[in-house]
């Protein structure tokens, strides 16, 4: 892995697309070379790599699991888990790419309300890190029916202490 690291190679399955070649602590000699495929986008150990080497966050995955124009055309409306998996392995065999194929069963996370299994996804967010907007969202926070009603000073302390607050609406029935 040492003799690798810092190299680049071909992206597999995006034509000209250079990949580099990344140590990763996250991943060991006991288990491969210590070297990673990283997707930024895709799991917070790839993050954190992809930031430490100021790589850019793109995600190929649209919010429906289907793979994006920028996946290229073989790829593009294929969803994640079902044909784009073999679409990705048949392009790899074309391109003499892939190395060895065996069934794995992966430990995907699992949506509670569909028991289907979720991909993990970078999504646009915005943050804020200004008192006036903190004291806004406490008075607002005030106002807010919350049950049980105990809650609301655990929640103010919170929102007291936090330096960072992203503002997300990936969910359509609510934040816990």
């Amino acid at each position: 892995g040492t003799d690798l690291a810092d190299g680049s190679c071909a992206h597999p399955t995006i034509p000209g697309r250079v990949s580099p070649l990344l140590p990763a602590n996250h991943v060991t000699m006991a288990k491969g070379t210590g070297l990673v495929h990283t997707a930024p986008a895709h799991g917070m150990e790839d993050y954190s790599v992809a930031s430490h080497h100021q790589l850019p966050t793109e995600c190929l995955v649209d919010e429906s699991g289907y793979f994006t124009e920028a996946a290229g055309p073989e790829l593009q409306n294929k969803n994640v888990l079902e044909e784009g998996n073999e679409a990705v392995i048949q392009m790899l065999q074309a391109a003499g790419s892939l190395l060895k194929e065996e069934k794995y069963v992966h430990s995907y996370p699992y949506d509670w309300r569909t028991k289907k299994p979720m991909i993990i996804r970078a999504s646009k967010q915005w943050f804020v890190n200004t008192a006036s907007v903190k004291a806004t969202a406490q008075e607002v926070l005030k106002k807010v029916k919350i049950i049980p009603t105990s809650a609301v000073n655990r929640m103010l302390e919170m929102l007291d202490r936090r330096t960072f607050w992203c503002i997300s609406r990936q969910r359509c029935w609510g934040v816990p």
